[in-house]
């Protein structure tokens, strides 16, 4: 069905008591720039909801393509207003009644506006049976082919035929911002993803190991998964930040067994010095508790200890199987996947301290001169604007 409306049901906002004019705000907001480059929309609120309006008839896969990537979204569907009467309502149940797919039908029916004189009851049952005397088909409550839902709210009643699941979760910029450090492996687009879903604004930061290894397949790959989640509410833009000259000045002054903690703890510095810049209030990362080496309880302590701003780590009770599962739900796993080393695969050691203590990271630590390195590395970042794809 082509139509130049939709409605919007939104998930926590309704919750949100005071605040839910701020939350609703940015839900429109946001609404709105997803169809830039589409069409231009109009979003108006309603009891309990939004009315999306376009200036042309748009079909249904591109209201399913658009809305259903906008966080903070329920539910959505291509609408059709029409007059609070019950004969105008009629009218448009029957004329726009799908004849595909063959089979019973069922009316769902709410009130928003409990001023309409009937109940939700009373309404289904004489719509139900003027659907069921035009076409002759069945009602089946439980199984129906065909559910036509009528909400009555202000200003007008919004028939609609068919739903599609929203994203859930809370619109993108209610939450603050954040800085994701995004390797180009499977965990950290996930981490960002759920980043996102909470309401944050996520700017993406990849380390790579130029001028050594495969660094540029690395580089390629953030982009293109950048591009993946602007859909979803990322930053049109990534920080590529090229380390290879300064791993290697930790492999040479630095015991090999903590060397990859130490990496670690230098793009952390470097991360938070990015969104200090950007405004930021924390970091977020892919780790996921014991899943490597790096990821032990100890060495995550010993990582975190190394900056002041929040590290947020959304997998950190995930196992492999469901992090690839929303990956490959996102888009994201098949880029993942795709040769191109990670920075942290530069200069492996043969064997990683998994169990060490503060004291003997910052003992490995005392050699390197870790200010001078972050400004380095600064020096050398790009901004890589990435657009939507």
């Amino acid at each position: 069905m082509e139509s130049r409306f939709a409605v919007v049901h939104y998930a926590e906002i309704g919750l949100k008591g005071r605040n839910r004019s701020f939350f609703e705000r940015v839900l429109a907001e946001n609404i709105v720039k997803r169809f830039q480059g589409v069409d231009s929309v109009r979003v108006e609120r309603m009891p309990g909801r939004f009315l999306v309006r376009a200036t042309v008839p748009l079909k249904e896969s591109t209201w399913e393509e658009k809305l259903r990537t906008v966080f903070g979204i329920a539910y959505f569907a291509p609408a059709i207003p029409t007059p609070r009467t019950l004969e105008a309502i009629e009218e448009a149940v029957l004329e726009n009644f799908p004849q595909e797919p063959p089979g019973p039908f069922r009316i769902t029916a709410s009130r928003a506006d409990k001023r309409f004189p009937l109940t939700s009851l009373e309404l289904e049952r004489r719509l139900g049976e003027a659907v069921r005397s035009r076409t002759c088909r069945p009602v089946d409550l439980k199984n129906p082919a065909i559910t036509v839902y009528v909400e009555i709210t202000h200003p007008s009643a919004l028939i609609y035929f068919t739903r599609k699941e929203g994203p859930g979760g809370l619109p993108v910029g209610v939450s603050g911002k954040v800085g994701l450090l995004l390797s180009g492996g499977i965990d950290s687009p996930v981490a960002g993803f759920l980043a996102l879903k909470r309401g944050c604004r996520v700017v993406p930061i990849h380390f790579h190991s130029q001028p050594f290894g495969n660094w540029l397949a690395s580089e390629e790959k953030a982009v293109e998964i950048v591009k993946v989640l602007t859909d979803w509410g990322m930053e049109p833009y990534v920080y590529i930040i090229p380390i290879g000259d300064l791993q290697q000045e930790i492999v040479l002054s630095a015991p090999s067994a903590f060397r990859l903690v130490l990496y670690r703890r230098l793009m952390l510095r470097i991360a938070e010095k990015v969104m200090e810049r950007e405004g930021g209030l924390a970091l977020v990362t892919g780790d996921s508790l014991g899943q490597v080496a790096s990821q032990t309880l100890e060495n995550i302590v010993a990582i975190s200890q190394a900056v002041q701003m929040p590290i947020l780590r959304p997998l950190i009770g995930f196992d492999k199987a469901e992090i690839i599962k929303i990956a490959n739900s996102i888009g994201t796993y098949e880029i993942s996947i795709r040769p191109g080393e990670d920075c942290c695969q530069f200069l492996m050691p043969r064997k990683v301290a998994t169990r060490p203590t503060l004291a003997e990271v910052l003992e490995a630590e005392k050699e390197l001169d870790m200010e001078r390195m972050v400004r380095h590395a600064l020096e050398n970042m790009r901004q890589i604007p990435v657009r939507r794809k």
